[in-house]
């Protein structure tokens, strides 16, 4: 992970970290989504990114999000082997875990030049 992208990726967790604590877990999960984006290409930020996706979910009491993220937990294995993650997806079981979404301009940047 270069540099640049590792600080961005830190940034976020940091940030859903504090939401977290403070007890704000809409705020905590929007940032967890901004890192996904960030992390999905690394295996170790990417199940980590759905682990406290985990966490959230039960925290919501939500059992779609526990569920969808238990797959994606597994799901993660496979796409690092094969090098597959569907680009500027946000990670959440709101979405479909093999859609391919615009990534925000911001975070965009982090991405020049791969």
């Amino acid at each position: 992970m270069k540099p640049k992208l590792r600080e961005a990726f830190n940034d976020e967790m940091k940030a859903m970290n504090k939401a977290y604590l403070a007890g704000d877990l809409n705020l905590s999960f929007y940032h967890l989504e901004r890192a996904h984006i960030l992390g999905q290409r690394n295996f170790k930020t990417h199940l980590e990114t759905h682990w406290w996706m985990l966490k959230i979910g039960f925290g919501r009491k939500d059992i779609r999000e526990i569920f969808g993220q238990i797959i994606r937990m597994i799901a993660v294995f496979p796409a690092s082997l094969f090098g597959w993650v569907p680009v500027g997806n946000t990670g959440g079981a709101n979405v479909s875990a093999l859609k391919p979404m615009p990534i925000p301009h911001d975070l965009a940047l982090f991405f020049e030049n791969d």
